[in-house]
């Protein structure tokens, strides 16, 4: 009898132990970091200027995490703006408190103020990244999220001797936001950028960068995963390594069916993980990026940003200059086309084909005529107006005294309308010639009601009004498959035959082609209010966005929860 209880306690024990195991495996880490918001001295381009950065450090601080794990981080803001953080690409399940677009799910963070953001990372591996989510400070405030597997998990590929985040970012000679509110004042295009940056850092074809361009070292033989975003406020951008071909392995926080190429395309917003060996002979490589500008006639930043692949067994002191690398014409859209076109989930996948909710969103920009008793520096647009954009004719205006979500949540009436056209208010040749009595928007608070687990397909148009453009299209909250995107009007007779249900990549950003359609489809399993919006700044600045309200389900695990006790007032 004894024999058999001792044998008993031992089985228990070693049943706790086994389950203790297992569940440190697949439960996660609560990891706690702190943001303070503050101005700090940033030299660039020969010039210093006080930029807004996150602990002082531009870019700000990468957070590593697993798949499983929960972030605190409390945002303390010594700055002399409002700010708001945004985990771009992060699901935020039933967290959208902590989502952070500024008075859709939160208010600001007022100069003094703090707030915690609280949420988990749930079945998201790869690369995501955070940023300000207030005005243009996100030109210096934003970071790379790096999600890995969970502990006793791999990589679907090799891994990788060694992993560098390559942040893209653009860099104004000026105050930022005294940038945009010139532009906002005048209603004309805000000044262009004065230069793009790796890793903030604009790299040696600027002036006085040499000496801070970025190296990344490799032995001969080693694999790096670089982690490619694009920070940049308002381009898309073309990226490339002289001499080595890049093998895509992820998107967006998503694996991806592998494949090769020698340049990248990313939207503004956009993620791409890639491998690169070093199998060329020891030397001096560059990196590099610059635009791809799809819209004719429209002022950009050409200029190219670099940084140094550098072989460890290369010649130190006086080395050759570094190789360039071929990058296409600023307007190569058939390189970014075969580009999108190749990504690809590495297996079947569970696309919606029932579809509850099918809609369809014109993308694009427009024209405000002013008032007769505006002063002409008020209206600074083409020919006198005001430069606007919109989606479905509505261009999207934020409140001012209470964020959509609590509005929601409160039940507080006169804030938004749920009256969002699921369609065109007027059918049109969206990629022809339009009339011009089609180029101003309405304006307004205006978000469309989805239920709980609605399936969801959006036609995203754009359109050639001003200048037909590639927007990359960003939705808070969730993923989507990116089941086609085609060139010309969407005709749904035509067009449906090109859809990809089978293994259609999963992402959180799509690059809508100029003059061209994408299509999308999720399941609407996250309740709150999501925004829907153009990653170029300047686009959402003029009020290309929406919104979504995802109604609660049955019970607590589908429904949003109360708003935080730390939650910032208005």
């Amino acid at each position: 009898m004894e024999t058999l209880k001792n044998f008993s306690i031992m089985f228990l024990g070693l049943f706790l132990l086994i389950s203790s195991t297992l569940l440190s495996l697949t439960s996660g880490e609560i990891q706690r970091h702190q943001f303070v918001i503050q101005a700090t001295p940033v030299k660039r381009l020969c010039n210093t200027h006080n930029r807004i950065t996150v602990n002082g450090m531009f870019p700000g601080p990468t957070l590593e995490v697993r798949n499983g794990d929960s972030l605190e981080v409390k945002v303390v803001n010594k700055a002399r703006y409002n700010v708001t953080i945004h985990w771009h690409g992060v699901r935020q399940m039933r967290t959208g408190w902590a989502d952070g677009p500024e008075f859709v799910t939160q208010c600001p963070i007022r100069p003094g103020g703090s707030y915690t953001y609280r949420f988990t990372i749930q079945g998201q591996e790869g690369t995501l990244w955070w940023h300000a989510h207030s005005s243009w400070l996100r030109a210096t405030v934003y970071g790379a999220l790096i999600i890995r597997p969970r502990l006793g998990e791999s990589y679907p590929f090799p891994k990788p001797n060694l992993e560098t985040p390559i942040v893209l970012g653009e860099w104004w000679d000026a105050n930022p936001i005294d940038v945009v509110r010139e532009a906002t004042r005048t209603g004309a295009a805000p000044n262009v950028s004065d230069a793009y940056t790796i890793n903030a850092q604009p790299g040696d074809l600027y002036k006085c960068s040499s000496k801070d361009t970025r190296i990344i070292p490799i032995d001969a033989g080693e694999t790096n995963l670089l982690r490619v975003i694009n920070a940049a406020l308002n381009q898309p951008l073309f990226f490339a390594v002289a001499n080595h071909t890049l093998t895509v392995v992820g998107a967006d926080a998503t694996y991806i069916k592998p494949f090769t190429t020698s340049v990248l395309m990313l939207g503004a917003g956009q993620t791409t993980d890639v491998l690169i060996k070093a199998d060329q002979r020891p030397a001096r490589y560059y990196m590099a990026a610059r635009a791809y500008q799809s819209a004719q006639n429209v002022p950009f930043d050409n200029t190219t940003t670099t940084a140094i692949l550098e072989y460890k067994s290369s010649k130190k002191g006086n080395a050759p200059k570094p190789i360039m690398p071929f990058l296409p014409a600023y307007n190569d859209t058939n390189t970014v086309t075969a580009f999108s076109r190749s990504f690809r989930s590495p297996r079947k996948v569970q696309v919606p084909t029932e579809i509850d909710e099918s809609l369809f969103f014109t993308v694009g920009l427009g024209l405000n005529n002013c008032p007769p008793n505006f002063r002409r520096s008020r209206c600074q647009g083409p020919n006198g107006t005001r430069l606007a954009a919109s989606m479905n004719n509505v261009s999207f205006m934020l409140p001012r005294s209470i964020s959509l979500l609590q509005a929601h949540q409160q039940g507080i009436p006169g804030v938004f309308t749920t009256d969002f056209p699921g369609t065109p208010p007027v059918k049109f040749d969206y990629t022809g010639n339009v009339s011009r009595t089609l180029f101003q928007p309405s304006t307004g608070t205006k978000l469309y009601k989805l239920k709980f687990g609605s399936r969801v397909q959006v036609v995203l148009q754009g359109t050639s009004i001003i200048a037909p453009e590639n927007h990359p299209i960003h939705l808070h909250g969730y993923d989507f498959y990116i089941i086609a995107e085609g060139f010309g009007n969407f005709n749904p007779k035509r067009d449906t035959s090109k859809f990809n249900l089978v293994d259609p990549p999963l992402r959180n950003t799509v690059a809508v082609p100029a003059n061209g359609w994408a299509v999308i489809r999720f399941v609407a399993d996250n309740p709150g209010v999501w925004l829907m919006h153009c990653h170029l700044d300047v686009h959402i600045t003029w009020g290309l966005a929406m919104a979504f309200l995802v109604e609660n389900g049955v019970g607590e695990l589908q429904s949003l929860p109360a708003p935080p006790s730390d939650l910032p007032l208005c």
